[in-house]
């Protein structure tokens, strides 16, 4: 079977060595450079605590297993370290109580902490006091982004993918047996089968195959597809493991630095307007931080950056052909970083026509006529 995969961030590279695994010849056509979209300014928090509803947790929490079995006993990607969360709020450590006990009904690795035992896991957590809530989530962890990428996509070169960059894809045209798939070169390539892996560029992409997948837009100021991250100098700081608070998610980034994210910012997110290290947004954030972390007041911040989320129209992932012919298959999710792994095997099965069941909630027929509900920002811990 010959399979041509769109798009070479953390999800295409990923399905296109599942493909190649099973048997398929796989052509990876790349617009930019691998990692260049979504993959490369995601916060990479491999989780499912606070997926919903109960099918999307379910998806996630299979794809936060997914990430241990490819890891294995270690990886220089993977740092399956746990997420700690902590509530100050009426609202928020009621909203915690409730999601503790519901994960653990459903078997997902949560653990409720005392002061002594969050600070037991993370010595300069400055956060105190008899009215904050701490939970601890083991099973999740963080990736680097772009060290896993590179491991996906030099697994599936060994395996004969050809991965073609600067093949911006122009043309879709249907044939009998499959389709040929256009690029701005002028290349033209035959498929049995195609797939998009296009994240933020999935409504294009699929439109040129004459299918409707809505997608928030990512061009629009405060639009819930589009959030800051900075990143610090390196900084002489303890930190093992994600950390989700009310104001500030902040997790390891190798070589000393740490990665900052306040969603309530998001707001503020214009991709029309320049960011620099010493902007507002910046300085916000390394306030934050020195209110959660112990021996941070004198950090600095290195990069900040424009995140474009792939968001579709509803929220939820898709994934599946878009008409009963089963030639054009496509993935488009927010949770590319947690499922990617869990979609390598998924995505490359269905293609051979195995039908998973963790996947059939999720298919881009859903949407009809091209409607989608409204998609609110990215929730902060604490909201429902």
């Amino acid at each position: 079977m010959q399979v041509v995969v769109i798009g070479a961030g953390v999800v295409g590279a990923a399905v296109a060595l599942g493909l190649a695994e099973r048997g398929a010849d796989v052509t990876v056509l790349e617009a930019g450079r691998p990692g260049a979209g979504t993959s490369g300014t995601s916060f990479a928090w491999v989780n499912s605590a606070n997926k919903e509803p109960e099918h999307y947790h379910a998806l996630n929490h299979a794809g936060v297993r997914a990430h241990h079995e490819l890891a294995g006993d270690r990886s220089p990607w993977f740092f399956p370290t746990g997420n700690l969360e902590w509530a100050v709020t009426g609202q928020h450590r009621a909203s915690l109580a409730a999601r503790l006990d519901r994960l653990t009904a459903r078997g997902y690795p949560a653990q409720r902490l005392t002061a002594e035992q969050a600070r037991e896991l993370e010595p300069d957590l400055m956060v105190t006091g008899e009215d904050v809530d701490f939970a601890f989530f083991p099973e999740e962890g963080h990736v680097l982004p772009l060290v896993l990428l590179g491991r996906l996509l030099g697994d599936a070169r060994d395996r004969g993918v050809r991965v073609r960059v600067g093949s911006a894809v122009v043309e879709i045209e249907r044939t009998p047996t499959g389709a040929v798939i256009g690029t701005a070169d002028g290349a033209r390539y035959a498929a049995d089968v195609v797939v998009s892996c296009t994240g933020r560029w999935t409504g294009a992409v699929a439109g040129l195959a004459g299918a409707d997948v809505p997608m928030v837009d990512t061009t629009r100021a405060g639009s819930a597809a589009v959030g800051l991250l900075a990143a610090t100098e390196p900084v002489a700081v303890r930190l093992s493991r994600v950390l989700t608070g009310p104001q500030l998610n902040v997790r390891p980034d190798g070589g000393g630095r740490l990665l900052l994210q306040g969603l309530d910012l998001d707001a503020r997110a214009d991709p029309a307007v320049p960011l620099t290290p010493g902007g507002v947004e910046g300085k916000e954030l390394l306030g934050r931080l020195a209110q959660v972390l112990r021996s941070t007041a004198d950090a600095e911040i290195a990069t900040v950056r424009l995140g474009q989320r792939a968001l579709p129209g509803d929220g939820l992932t898709v994934a599946g052909f878009t008409d009963g012919d089963a030639w054009f298959y496509v993935v488009a999710t927010h949770s590319g970083i947690t499922l990617a792994p869990l979609l390598r095997r998924l995505v490359a099965g269905e293609v051979f026509g195995e039908e998973s069941g963790l996947l059939t909630e999720f298919r881009p027929g859903r949407f009809g006529d091209g409607q989608q509900a409204a998609v609110a920002p990215a929730r902060q811990p604490g909201e429902q």
